[in-house]
């Protein structure tokens, strides 16, 4: 299924995912997120409200083959680092080729004579647009390419000067906003960027203040949303067994589903480690608990009960 545009910045042949995103060329990763999480629940599988089965594969096809690129692309420090050089260049060109830039629809067309603030004017467009581009799937490529032509006339005035740098949400270099490795092993692997992320996050807090009731009820949303991360498998697992009492046989399920996807997740080895001493403590429960009256050898000093006691003994004696 093809999703082209050929209006804005796409017809330089340049993938414009801040058009795609619905957000200014200037967002900052956390305003990008919302947004993808934004859209991401009304395109996925689990959650879309299309009327068929027909609209709800495009969903989830314009989920997969539209937005979640756009979102990898920007969400993540080194590639928003360089498509950004990219953007800024694209600036300075259209500010070159000025005739060019003819925007087809009157919200670019206005925004092209418009005078005063131009951010002001420039952001306000947007997001009006932005409220309506998928709240049906019919006119997601329309609304696409007008917010496209909204960027490209905003960086033809601003001629590549009006793009976020990669610090406008981290003052620091990118190179000192990666942690160190501990000492004492590798680093652990970075957390997903993903729509079960925020899930994952307040599951994690509320783990901490030993609710886990309530990270319960947020690891299996964020299961509804991505039933094949295995961190969420694992980390549920676990809360499986925090609970009083724990919960075994779930904890089971979840964190050897959580090692088939994963065989190296650290919550999943630790958790199949608890499941395994409990195994054990519970088998060596059996080893040491005393024989049923009825069963095994009679105690020594008492006459063997002949009375037909046990599962045969509740129906009496044979007449």
């Amino acid at each position: 299924m093809s999703f082209r545009i050929d209006r804005g910045l796409f017809k330089f042949d340049f993938t414009d995912h801040h058009a795609i995103l619905g957000v200014p060329v200037d967002a900052g990763v956390n305003d990008i997120r919302k947004r993808y999480l934004k859209i991401a629940r009304r395109l996925h599988p689990d959650s879309c409200k299309a009327e068929n089965e027909a609209e709800k594969q495009r969903a989830s096809q314009m989920l997969s083959k539209l937005v979640n690129p756009a979102y990898e692309q920007l969400s993540q420090d080194r590639t928003r680092a360089e498509y950004v050089v990219m953007v800024g260049r694209m600036g300075k060109r259209l500010a070159g080729e000025a005739a060019n830039v003819q925007p087809q629809g009157e919200t670019a067309k206005q925004l092209a004579q418009s005078g005063g603030d131009l951010d002001h004017s420039y952001k306000t467009a947007l997001q009006k647009l932005a409220q309506t581009q998928y709240e049906s799937l019919s006119q997601v490529l329309e609304v696409t390419a007008q917010i496209s032509e909204l960027n490209m006339v905003y960086l033809r005035r601003k001629g590549g000067s009006g793009v976020a740098t990669p610090m406008m949400s981290d003052k620091r270099p990118i190179e000192d906003r990666t942690p160190p490795p501990p000492k004492d092993g590798p680093p652990p692997p970075p957390p997903p960027s993903s729509v079960a992320e925020p899930y994952f996050r307040r599951a994690d807090e509320l783990i901490a203040k030993n609710q886990f009731a309530k990270a319960e009820i947020e690891l299996r949303e964020a299961l509804k949303m991505e039933p094949n991360n295995s961190r969420c498998h694992s980390l549920l697992g676990m809360v499986y067994l925090k609970q009083t009492p724990p919960k075994v046989t779930m904890a089971k399920v979840h964190i050897t589903q959580a090692l088939k996807l994963n065989p190296q997740d650290p919550i999943g080895l630790e958790g199949k480690q608890t499941l395994d001493k409990l195994t054990q403590k519970v088998a060596g429960g059996k080893t040491t608990t005393p024989p049923k009256p009825g069963q095994g050898k009679p105690a020594q000093g008492k006459p063997e009960d002949k009375s037909g006691g046990g599962l045969f003994g509740m129906f009496g004696k044979k007449k």
